[in-house]
């Protein structure tokens, strides 16, 4: 049997994570002194409680290779092959730990999805489709990887406080973004994030222009699914956002919540639309 496993940024629904027998690696969200387990010990209401408490940004602690092979190790007892499925090795050492340990086992390979959250999600979720066609591991291990580079993760993040207060902005971009009502659209590219297009104005109006951007920006997409993933956000602009991807020939729209690890960074009222495109950007 191949067993899949992932860390738990990936973002994918509880009820996929059962559906497809998913098992998911936390990462370790510590609030003060107190350690949690991302997923299993800590919601992301709790880290905006706690932020707004204290002040502070939680802090977060990537895998290391004995608690990968702690999970694995039970499914290779059962005779299982294991695809794990990693967070970018460019934003986290969880990548570099979990190839570390998979080269001292057999029957364990490691994806470096260079993505986050449901960028990851998607590769993941094709791999289970691979898996329900009957392909073996090699050869999903093989399409996955190739399709990598594929993935179009991309965030509207309403306020850059987290983003400052982790030290991933500086206070002159802070201000200028709240004296502008600027909302910056973040994202990944070759396993990093960037900052893309910048957009200003009120946050419904903003959603309106970065979907179609978004949408029109790629020549091929594959229409198998899509993943709208946010942090708390109002509930009525996350339905117009999928009333209008339910206009395009998207098979699946699927609604996640971000993950405390990606919560912990960004904060509220940021949303993703993440897909796959086979082929290059409209000209």
């Amino acid at each position: 049997m191949i067993k899949f496993f992932a860390d738990s940024t990936m973002d994918i629904s509880p009820e996929d994570v059962k559906k497809y027998d998913i098992t998911l690696v936390p990462i370790t969200v510590i609030l003060g002194d107190t350690p949690y387990k991302d997923g299993y010990e800590l919601n992301p209401e709790k880290i905006y409680d706690y932020v707004k408490e204290t002040g502070n940004l939680p802090k977060t602690s990537a895998c290391n290779a004995e608690t990968y092979k702690e999970y694995w190790q039970p499914a290779l007892d059962r005779g299982d092959e294991i695809i794990h499925f990693s967070f970018s090795g460019d934003m986290s050492t969880s990548c570099a730990a979990a190839t570390t340990a998979a080269g001292e086992l057999d029957g364990v390979s490691v994806i470096d999805t260079k993505n986050l959250s449901t960028g990851s999600g998607l590769l993941l979720m094709y791999a289970c489709d691979l898996r329900e066609a009957g392909e073996t591991k090699e050869e999903i291990v093989r399409k996955v990887s190739s399709r990598v580079p594929s993935v179009q993760a991309s965030f509207i993040i309403d306020k850059l406080n987290y983003l400052y207060k982790g030290g991933r902005c500086s206070g002159v971009a802070l201000f200028a973004a709240t004296a502008l009502n600027l909302k910056p659209c973040i994202k990944v590219k070759d396993g990093k994030m960037i900052v893309g297009k910048k957009y200003m104005g009120r946050l419904s109006g903003v959603l309106e222009k970065y979907v179609n951007d978004i949408l029109n920006e790629f020549d091929n997409p594959d229409y198998t699914r899509i993943f709208v993933t946010h942090t708390k956000f109002p509930p009525e602009l996350v339905e117009a956002v999928k009333a209008r991807l339910k206009q395009t020939p998207f098979k699946e729209i699927i609604e996640t919540t971000a993950s405390c690890t990606i919560t912990s960074h960004c904060g509220p009222n940021t949303l993703g639309i993440l897909y796959i495109n086979d082929g290059g950007k409209v000209e």
